[in-house]
């Protein structure tokens, strides 16, 4: 690239004023203007043959791209600084059209070679919601003849093809305003510039609709009784029972910053996720927060973060004052779970929130709500060092503790360094585990390997999990595969499940079993290892004993039925507030094998109509000593269509009389826009009596009120 250029682009990020950089902008525009044919740059191309996304042909700056603002982004999947730029596209987009005369299209360039295969890449755009066209330079072809150093870099190349600036790194998204600004009025004035529009597809129609989609964290409660999923492209938190049978769902489908009522709350790509007790933590990724689900209230709260990205390396500011930078995972640390450590990958450190007042590094105390950086000196390095602040991690993306000695200390899956590391918490030391090299710069020390410390190779690992004994689980995302350090102390490494090939495949036998890219894993108390396989939009269940592998069939289903016979999984909570009584109803008598068909009609205020994605259900209990699920239905729907009815036939040996109650929670939008929720009930007295009817039906209403 014209060395001018460089200078000019440098000086460019190191004006101090709007001014400065107008001045050096229109010298450079000038500049182009002053060239003749025969010391004019060379035009930009893309090489023929590349494979296009978001675009239904190649795209030529000789032909179709005449006349257009070129914003070229040149982009690795992988890299979380080229993620923290796509809002600033995205807001460009928003501002100036295609008509405008203003494209912007991705250059994908790899790190790994994972990410250099289409359909990785196509995925990466799918959870990324890119809308713009992206083309896969997977030999680096436009990478070394444009000279491109680092990522992410933006060329911006003028309607002719002639590159004008480039623009490094992230955080310059009033620099490349001002840039596109200047280079419409520019080239407007010379009429240069054409409306014409470009041939476009648009992914997102290729996606198959499914429960998940692209989940990226997985957890479970302490018992082992339920999953937490961070369902990351829908943008919520999904709970769901061991048989896969979707509990509730936390957020809507599409992204937000609100916290509020499982209904009214929503993230954006939320990944990391901590169950302890009645609370899950969540790593709100892209909305630079972490959030509390309060499983009690059945309501989410931001309690670190505000909702913009910060380039802080320090912290100790408190909870939603404090800026943070995508956090990928949080874990709950000792010795009394009083700090909430996260993987904050956006500025390369491991942070921690107080919970409470408590102590950590030489014994220095801090109060409740406090949220500051605990390792890692923010410089994208794999550097180990006994003072934990002078370590170097690489966008840390995975956390897991092992609390007990003597091992005392938490695991980072360190995805950029491929490498996974240990900090101890007796003194923060920063030590290597397996993975990585011994220079603290090179960050392309990745393969497949087993072996011993660096011996290992891993490729962009996003997952750890603590065996409870001495083992550590790898999701060696970029490998498609689980691995496992059998003994941490040996650090020896090597491939536990998963062909290397990405797939999904039917085999029962773990190591056979294909993956594609996994992002997160947990060991449950009774031995299980679960795994959220992203770009399967699937979970997957290892049975550590016998290495057999299934996949989770989760629903989310309009009816589920389940056994007579209680279980962890089908015993579930009330979903009726205190102050409601269920409605008594007259009872009814069926013959000696008659069964009871109930059918349930809710009318909503005119023009009123359920919120989408919220949670509302209805479902019926059978008395006993726990309160025992029959049938549950989700997602209602419209109402307008007919509610299915349930049929239930009482047990031989049930003690009769015995009354069911039904139970409904509705969340609804009035026309104005106020969403609102109400929870009602039924009590339907059942008892047997010969010569009864077979078949008893039971027609269930409820009136929702507009000022209720």
């Amino acid at each position: 690239m014209d060395k001018t250029i460089q200078f000019i682009s440098s000086a460019l990020l190191k004006a101090e004023s709007p001014d400065a950089r107008k001045s050096l902008i229109e010298k450079q525009l000038q500049r182009l203007v002053e060239k003749d044919s025969k010391t004019a740059s060379a035009s930009v191309e893309f090489p023929p043959g590349l494979e296009w996304f978001n675009s239904s042909g190649p795209l030529s700056f000789k032909s179709n791209l005449q006349g257009k603002v070129v914003v070229l982004d040149f982009f690795t999947y992988c890299c979380i600084n080229c993620m923290h730029i796509l809002p600033d596209l995205e807001a460009l987009e928003e501002k100036y059209s295609v008509e405008d005369g203003v494209v912007v299209v991705g250059v994908h360039s790899a790190k790994f070679e994972n990410e250099k295969v289409s359909s990785n890449i196509k995925n990466a755009i799918l959870r990324y919601n890119i809308h713009h066209p992206v083309v896969n330079d997977h030999d680096a072809v436009m990478w070394n003849e444009l000279d491109i150093q680092c990522w992410p870099t933006l060329l911006i190349v003028g309607p002719g093809g002639e590159p004008i600036l480039t623009i490094i790194g992230e955080g310059h998204r009033d620099i490349l305003f001002e840039v596109v600004q200047l280079c419409l009025d520019h080239f407007r004035s010379r009429s240069a510039l054409s409306a014409h529009s470009l041939p476009s597809v648009d992914l997102k129609e290729s996606l198959a609709d499914s429960p998940l989609l692209y989940p990226g964290k997985i957890t479970t409660n302490p018992e082992g009784t339920l999953l937490a999923i961070s369902d990351t492209g829908h943008n919520r938190v999904v709970i769901v029972a061991l048989d896969g049978v979707v509990q509730c769902c936390i957020g809507g489908t599409e992204s937000g910053f609100n916290d509020g009522l499982y209904q009214e709350a929503r993230f954006h790509s939320p990944q990391g996720l901590c169950w302890a007790k009645d609370v899950i933590y969540v790593a709100d990724t892209e909305n630079h927060a972490i959030r509390k689900i309060d499983l009690k209230q059945e309501c989410v709260t931001t309690i670190a973060g505000t909702g913009e990205q910060g380039g802080d390396h320090y912290g100790g500011g408190r909870g939603t004052e404090q800026v943070i930078s995508s956090p990928w995972d949080v874990v709950l640390g000792p010795p009394n779970e009083d700090v909430l450590f996260i993987a904050m990958a956006g500025t390369h450190q491991i942070w921690g929130l107080f919970l409470s007042d408590g102590t950590w590094l030489k014994g220095v105390s801090h109060e409740a709500g406090i949220c500051m950086s605990y390792a890692g000196s923010g410089k994208e390095e794999n550097r180990n060092n006994s003072y934990p602040r002078k370590a170097g991690f690489a966008q840390p993306s995975g956390l897991a503790l092992a609390p007990l000695e003597p091992y005392n200390c938490m695991f980072v899956a360190d995805s950029e360094s491929s490498s996974i590391r240990r900090i101890a918490f007796k003194d923060g030391a920063v030590k290597n585990v397996v993975g990585g090299e011994l220079d603290p710069m090179n960050l392309f020390a990745f393969g497949d390997e087993d072996g011993k410390g660096i011996e290992a190779k891993l490729q962009h690992p996003l997952g750890v999990a603590w065996n409870h004994s001495k083992s550590l689980f790898i999701a060696d995302s970029y490998n498609h595969k689980i691995k496992l350090i059998h003994d941490v102390s040996s650090r020896y490494c090597s491939s536990y499940a998963g062909t290397g090939e990405p797939g999904l495949g039917e085999e029962t036998d773990a190591s056979k079993a294909q993956f594609n890219e996994p992002g997160g894993l947990v060991v449950s108390p009774q031995g299980y290892l679960y795994i959220a396989d992203t770009n399967n939009h699937a979970i997957r269940c290892i049975d550590i004993a016998t290495s057999t592998i299934t996949t989770l069939k989760v629903v989310l289903p309009s009816i589920t039925s389940v056994d007579s016979k209680p279980s962890a999984s089908t015993v579930v909570k009330s979903k009726l507030p205190k102050n409601v009584t269920p409605r008594a109803v007259d009872g009814v008598s069926v013959g000696l094998e008659g069964s009871v068909s109930l059918s349930l009609n809710v009318s909503l205020p005119s023009g009123s109509y359920l919120t989408e994605g919220a949670p509302s259900a209805w479902q019926i209990f059978i008395p006993g000593s726990e309160n025992q699920l029959v049938m549950a239905m989700t997602n209602l729907g419209h109402l307008s269509d007919p509610l299915p009815s349930f049929s239930w036939t009482p047990p031989v040996d049930a003690q009769m009389p015995l009354t069911l109650q039904v139970e409904s929670v509705i969340y609804y939008c009035l026309p104005s826009g106020v969403c609102c929720r109400q929870a009602f009930g039924f009590s339907v007295p059942v008892s047997r009596i010969e010569g009864a009817p077979p078949t008893v039906k039971v027609e269930l209403s409820h009136q929702v009120l507009e000022n209720s």
